[in-house]
């Protein structure tokens, strides 16, 4: 098959190019720096001629609310009209796990706003729903940091590797569209707050974790169940301290 994987040279796009590579496709690792550009409609028609599937990882350079909301409505309609011209059977979008539930986030709405255009599209699709990946363990930490401490609300989550997110979007992408959901998640549920803690002690950062059941996630209040998925997600093989152990981070 002929495969275009938007966002091809990310942190996740890399690895899924790798994966359909291997099997012995044609891929085509999509992305500004390649030439191919869904905002400006750069190379879109060229790359999508003959093409079977596309693979849609690409993310917002912005995370301020206009620029979000922006980036994936213009992105959309330039990617699915070149579909829709060159007859593409099978569109696979990665998004996030509990997205219809955290409205009161800019960055999410935009992810509402992108999942709505993929079932209207007309295009056979499968939306990957994943919960939170390891390596943004860092960057929640980092969000949450007042001086010394670090608020970090209490809910629950099922953190996942970049390589299991991987494996599971490449065979989303050789399968049959589901025309709706699939959830994918890492193998261990644990608080937020907790698993923070464990990163940083890991890391050897000294500032404390806060449990704070008011503390924003990327702008939205939790619930204790709303970044878990729901029954029978595809469960990642890696854990957080074999996931640690690999990583950078620890090194």
């Amino acid at each position: 098959m002929k495969i275009v994987v938007i966002g091809g040279t990310g942190l996740i796009g890399s690895k899924v190019v790798k994966t359909l590579q291997a099997q012995g496709h044609q891929v085509i690792a999509a992305s500004p720096a390649t030439g191919i550009n869904t905002i400006t409609g750069e190379g879109l028609a060229q790359a999508m001629a003959g093409t079977d599937v596309v693979v849609d990882l690409a993310n917002s350079p912005s995370f301020a609310d206009k620029d979000v909301l922006e980036f994936f409505e213009t992105s959309g309609r330039n990617l699915f009209a070149a579909e829709v011209a060159a007859d593409v059977q099978h569109h696979v979008a990665l998004s996030v796990v509990g997205t219809d539930r955290l409205a009161d986030s800019g960055y999410f709405r935009g992810k509402i706003a992108q999942e709505k255009l993929i079932r209207e599209s007309g295009v056979p699709y499968t939306i990957v729903q994943s919960t939170q990946f390891f390596e943004f363990l860092g960057g929640i930490a980092q969000a949450g940091g007042m001086g010394e401490t670090i608020r970090i609300s209490p809910s629950f989550f099922q953190p996942i590797s970049s390589d299991d997110v991987a494996a599971a979007v490449a065979d989303y992408a050789v399968g049959e569209p589901r025309n709706g959901i699939v959830e994918i998640a890492g193998p261990e549920r644990v608080k937020l707050s907790e698993l923070v803690r464990r990163y940083l002690e890991a890391s050897s950062d000294p500032r404390k974790v806060v449990e704070d059941v008011q503390a924003r996630y990327f702008g939205a209040e939790l619930k204790d169940d709303t970044l878990l998925p729901g029954a029978n997600p595809r469960l990642g093989a890696m854990n957080f301290d074999t996931w640690f152990a690999q990583s950078k981070v620890s090194r």
